[in-house]
């Protein structure tokens, strides 16, 4: 059944012209003759839209959609105003109206304006629900986002979804980063088209160019039919391009040109192919450094850095390992199993440096093997067991009897950085976990 639209309208000449085009049209259609009824069929059944007239009796359509909102109804509600009267549709809008549309109109424009508002309604609505989920811990796909840093990566993911800006996710391997490209493929109005990967660094150049914008038959030794790319397959959709710090000179070019121009030609064709593709890339490199040795386009960079997205290591968001070690247990079906208190503190100990997919692979391990329903320390992988020792027993930094000042230990780190890295400012910048940009403003503020 289609959506559901209640058309509030004390004519009925209007009401019967309005139900009519958008019972044609795939809509399910309530009617109300008055403020009174409109509020009425609301309380028995909030429709996915609501057409609304200014002029109603008992009460107006102005007050009707005042009581709505403030009553937390957050459906779309298009306005319907007489003559083009500015000041009602600016009240109308500021009372809550998602928009307006002056008498006479024209039927279609008016369909346009309700598809529009539902699709926003639908997103709006998703967002709601992804709020929720984050509420409890838990996102899309069992991303876990209690730890803030995966909250605030959330929150750009749900701003940036709804849009066409290309992404770029920044994360070492295993964290996540295929997960929160799909989050914004499933949560963006292209949901329903295709969501197409190609990881760029498991592929030759050849072969790369060749499944991103596909061939002609013949266009080289063994194509015996045409094949579309991935591009191709993707449009209307979003393509995904994982280790996108992997491609050859030779391909960002290409790359580049598709990204400004939105059309391209196969391999040995000379048809232009327009396109309409959301790109989401996703590395685990440093592209400025990449920029800075000649191997990756400035341009590029800019073209594809539209958002950037840095998702944090599983060392630096510990509080979340124990919500995964649960998301992961339910997943395999294993639920009734718990860990000791030892068990889990080595868990959340152990540095874990393949991220996410090394916890789960050992989730899974541990699952098969374990004979008990309570899983200790002895369960463990002996790696995690070593690892979480040397990581708890060796604090990184120690802290001197009498003391220190932590600029004099900061701005020792900086120099020894600038030495170990020959000056490169990007090099130094990594070894000391800042910016280019904040390490330049330190060895400013430092005089070095």
């Amino acid at each position: 059944m289609g959506k559901r639209v209640l058309i509030a309208d004390d004519e009925k000449n209007m009401r019967w012209v309005l139900g009519e085009a958008l019972t044609a049209a795939g809509y399910e259609i309530v009617e109300a003759a008055d403020g009174k009824e409109a509020l009425a069929a609301v309380k028995d059944m909030p429709p996915d839209l609501m057409v609304l007239d200014h002029k109603m009796p008992r009460p107006d359509g102005m007050e009707v959609l005042r009581r709505l909102r403030a009553d937390g109804h957050t459906f779309p509600i298009i306005m319907l105003t007489a003559h083009g009267n500015v000041t009602t549709a600016v009240e109308a809008m500021k009372a809550g109206a998602t928009e307006y549309v002056t008498k006479p109109f024209d039927l279609d424009e008016l369909k346009l304006a309700i598809e529009k508002a539902i699709r926003i309604g639908d997103l709006s609505a998703e967002v709601e629900r992804l709020r929720a989920e984050l509420d409890r811990d838990w996102d899309v796909e069992g991303i876990v986002a209690a730890d803030q840093r995966m909250v605030d990566v959330l929150t750009t993911v749900e701003k940036v979804a709804p849009t066409s800006a290309t992404a770029m996710i920044y994360g070492e391997s295993g964290t996540g980063k295929e997960l929160i490209a799909r989050a914004i493929h499933r949560l963006s109005p292209r949901a329903t088209k295709p969501f197409v990967e190609v990881h760029a660094g498991a592929l030759p150049e050849s072969l790369l160019e060749s499944e991103l914008f596909g061939y002609e038959k013949g266009a080289f030794t063994g194509a015996l039919i045409a094949k579309p790319g991935r591009f191709e397959m993707a449009n209307g959709g979003t393509l995904f391009l994982d280790e996108v710090g992997d491609i050859s000179l030779a391909v960002q070019v290409k790359l580049l040109r598709v990204l400004q121009e939105r059309r391209f030609e196969r391999l040995g064709g000379t048809r232009s192919i327009d396109i309409d593709v959301r790109v989401v890339a996703a590395t685990n490199r440093d592209l400025q450094q990449l920029i800075a040795d000649g191997q990756f386009r400035e341009d590029l960079y800019y073209r594809l850095n539209v958002v950037p997205i840095t998702l944090p290591p599983l060392r630096q968001r510990q509080g979340d390992i124990p919500l995964l070690v649960a998301h992961f247990l339910e997943k395999y079906n294993a639920g009734r199993k718990t860990f000791t208190s030892e068990a889990t503190r080595m868990l959340v100990d152990y540095p874990w440096p393949g991220n996410i997919r090394e916890l789960e692979n050992t989730i899974e391990r541990i699952v098969i093997l374990a004979p008990n329903d309570e899983i200790t320390a002895q369960d463990l992988p002996a790696e995690v067991r070593a690892g979480s020792v040397t990581t708890s027993a060796k604090p990184s930094f120690v802290l001197p009897e009498e003391g220190c000042d932590l600029e004099e230990v900061e701005m020792d780190l900086i120099r020894q950085a600038l030495d170990r890295s020959g000056g490169n400012m990007n090099k130094a910048a990594k070894l000391v976990g800042l910016t280019p940009k904040t390490l330049e403003a330190r060895r400013e503020r430092y005089g070095l």
